[in-house]
C-alpha cells in the first residue's frame, strides 16, 4: 500500500487529525511518509494548512500542497472565485506517484467528502484514487446520520471499482450516546469494510510527542496500530 487516499464523509469529521494519526503510526513503524494535500481552501498564504498540521502532530513526514485558495469553499468554487487555476485528478495522481517513488507511504488527503469537485470538469478525489489504483480510507463521524453518509460513500467507491480499505471514526467523545455506541457495530456493516480505528475527540490539541506515542493505540494493525475492533466494540456496548 504505497499510496492511501483519505477522504471524509463530509466536512469537519476529523479527517486531518486522522491523517496525522495514520502518519504518526507509520513513522513509528519505521516507514517514510509523505502527505499530499490536493487542494487547501479557507487558508491565507501565510497560514499553516492541513498538511502542516499533520506534520506538526506526526513529525518526520514530507508534506506537499498542490493548490491553495483563500475562501472556505469546494476547491473548484474557491478556484473560480479566486481566478486561480484548478487542480484536477490527473495532477493529484501524478504528484502522489512522484512522492511514492521516494517514500514508503503517501497519504493523499482530500477536501470534504469524496465527490467534492476539484476542477471545472467535475473531477474529484474518487477519480484520483481510480487513476492511482489506490485504496481509500473513509473518515466518518460517530453519531446520528453517519450510517447514511458512510454507506453512500462506500457505494460510490464500489461503483467505481475503487477499493475501500476501511472506516475510521474521526472524533469519538468521552461519553458516547446510544447511537454512537450502536454505530460501532453498524458502520462496518453498511460500509462492507472493516472499522480500522477510533480517534478520540480533541487529540489534535495534545502535545505532539504525546500524540505520536498514542496514535498507534487508535488504529488497527492494517494502519500500523494496535487498536482492536472487537474489544472496542464490546466496551462500547456496555
Amino acid at each position: 500500500m504505497p499510496i492511501l487516499v483519505i477522504t471524509g464523509t463530509g466536512t469537519e469529521v476529523g479527517k486531518t487529525v486522522t491523517t496525522a494519526a495514520v502518519a504518526a503510526a507509520a513513522v513509528a513503524a519505521g516507514r517514510s511518509v509523505a502527505v499530499l494535500k490536493a487542494a487547501q481552501t479557507g487558508v491565507r498564504p501565510d497560514e499553516p494548512g492541513d498538511a502542516a498540521e499533520v506534520a506538526r502532530l506526526a513529525g518526520g513526514v514530507t508534506t506537499a500542497e498542490l493548490a491553495r485558495y483563500p475562501e472556505p469553499l469546494a476547491p473548484a468554487t474557491a478556484a473560480r472565485r479566486a481566478g486561480a487555476p484548478t487542480v484536477g485528478p490527473r495532477e493529484i495522481a501524478e504528484a502522489a506517484t512522484k512522492l511514492a517513488a521516494s517514500h514508503d507511504l503517501v497519504l493523499v488527503e482530500g477536501a470534504g467528502g469524496l465527490l467534492v469537485r476539484f476542477d471545472e470538469h467535475g473531477g474529484n478525489l474518487a477519480d484520483a484514487a481510480a487513476l492511482l489504483r489506490a485504496p481509500v480510507l473513509v473518515v466518518a463521524t460517530a453519531g446520528l446520520g453517519t450510517l447514511n453518509t458512510t454507506e453512500l460513500t462506500a457505494r460510490e467507491l464500489r461503483s467505481r471499482e475503487v477499493e475501500l480499505l476501511g472506516v475510521v471514526i474521526g472524533s469519538w467523545p468521552d461519553s458516547p450516546d446510544l447511537a454512537m455506541r450502536c454505530n460501532v457495530t453498524d458502520l462496518p456493516e453498511v460500509a462492507a469494510a472493516p472499522l480500522l480505528g477510533v480517534v478520540p475527540a480533541g487529540v489534535g490539541s495534545l502535545d505532539p510527542a504525546d500524540f505520536r506515542t498514542s496514535a498507534p493505540g487508535w488504529l488497527a494493525p492494517r494502519l500500523d496500530g494496535v487498536w482492536a475492533a472487537e474489544a472496542f466494540r464490546r466496551r462500547a456496548a456496555l
